[in-house]
């Protein structure tokens, strides 16, 4: 798969955990699909989140709102990046190798997830 077209517009990775909330702040990037870089674990995040608070369909809906991006698959050298950068940050594992694929191809990561608050390279916004 392709992770980037155009390489002088910043890429950036969104991982927004919690549907529904704070919205405005992920709907730019998630529109620039030529700079959307999806880590394939992001895929099952999303789904698992939206299937336990909404419904199937709209996971569905979700995931191939995401598959508009640029997927990355994970590879044995990727995972090795992420297992360092778990223990370097303490990050769970879907979430350092999320972390690992930003690194590798120089993405900004957009979440409200607070395993990556504080962490250089993310922009984290707290849930209201």
């Amino acid at each position: 798969m392709g992770v980037q077209r155009n390489a002088s517009s910043p890429k950036r990775i969104v991982m927004k955990k919690y549907p529904g909330e704070r919205l405005q702040e992920f709907h730019t990037p998630l529109q620039d699909t030529e700079s959307l870089v999806v880590p394939v674990i992001t895929s099952y995040e999303v789904f698992k989140i939206v299937l336990r608070e909404s419904n199937e369909n709209f996971a569905l809906q979700a995931v191939a709102a995401m598959q508009k991006g640029n997927g990355v698959e994970l590879t044995t050298s990727l995972a090795i990046a992420a297992s360092k950068y778990s223990l370097e940050y303490q990050l769970p594992m879907s979430d350092s190798i999320i972390f690992a694929t930003a690194k590798q191809y120089n993405a900004t990561i957009w979440t409200q997830d607070i395993d990556f608050k504080d962490i250089p390279g993310v922009e984290y916004f707290p849930k209201e």
